[in-house]
């Protein structure tokens, strides 16, 4: 095994006429939580859904846990370990939680045959998702829409979790709550690889850190050493974190 989990090496991807990535390398290391930082437009989203599969990169390698995934379908990227959590979302507005959490738990048929102690764990996580296990999923609160939209995306074991700004229009307790549970998914053993622009979250659970800019990858290192260099922030985001 390597270090790293999943690494994107010279990755170039064309959406149409337009060329987004101009050579992405990124390492994410194994066990720890990547924070992939980076202006509106530079190209943070469109590395994610490369990873996955969803846009095709035109040029370069894509690796996860040693293997070539540059070429594979979607499904069989998921299939791998790997779930996605998009910044919309994603979930079924006129579903219930519950049949929400069936749908990603594809080893299941029916309710009770998920797995009750995975299940016990995640509501430990967020107890709203128990709270509004029968309500419809359209009628939860944004806060409560990203819990399920993560819970989902556990709720059978993964390698790796990347999730597209988590507390993005979340209330200050809310962003408490998912840093929490993202703190406790590390501690499980699994990967993270997060997109996020709220700097308590980065600072608090950020191991290592990616910025991107224009479609490349400007710096990686420490999330801690680049949150006390004031200097470097201001070269690379243009802010003070």
């Amino acid at each position: 095994m390597t270090d790293n989990l999943l690494e994107l090496k010279s990755v170039q991807t064309h959406i149409g006429a337009y060329h987004i990535l101009h050579g992405v390398d990124l390492q994410v290391p194994r066990g720890q939580l990547t924070i992939l930082l980076g202006r509106n437009g530079a190209g943070k989203t469109t590395t994610l859904r490369t990873i996955m599969g969803l846009w095709r990169a035109s040029q370069g390698r894509v690796t996860f846990d040693g293997e070539d995934i540059t070429a594979m379908s979607t499904p069989e990227i998921a299939s791998l370990g790997i779930a996605y959590v998009p910044e919309n979302m994603g979930i079924f507005a006129d579903l219930t939680v519950r049949e929400n959490m069936l749908l990603a738990a594809r080893s299941a048929r029916h309710a009770r045959d998920m797995d009750d102690a995975r299940l016990k764990w995640i509501f430990s996580l967020f107890p709203a998702i128990e709270k509004f296990w029968n309500h419809p999923a359209g009628k939860l609160s944004g806060g409560q829409k990203q819990m399920l939209a993560v819970s989902r995306a556990i709720v059978e074991p993964r390698q790796l979790l990347i999730v597209d700004e988590p507390s993005k229009g979340l209330a200050p307790a809310i962003i408490n709550n998912m840093i929490e549970a993202f703190a406790e998914l590390k501690r499980s053993g699994v990967t993270l690889l997060v997109v996020e622009q709220n700097i308590n979250f980065a600072k608090r659970l950020g191991d290592t850190v990616a910025v991107m800019d224009n479609g490349v990858t400007v710096h990686a290192g420490s999330m801690k050493a680049l949150a006390e260099d004031e200097d470097l922030q201001h070269s690379l985001l243009g802010l003070a974190l």
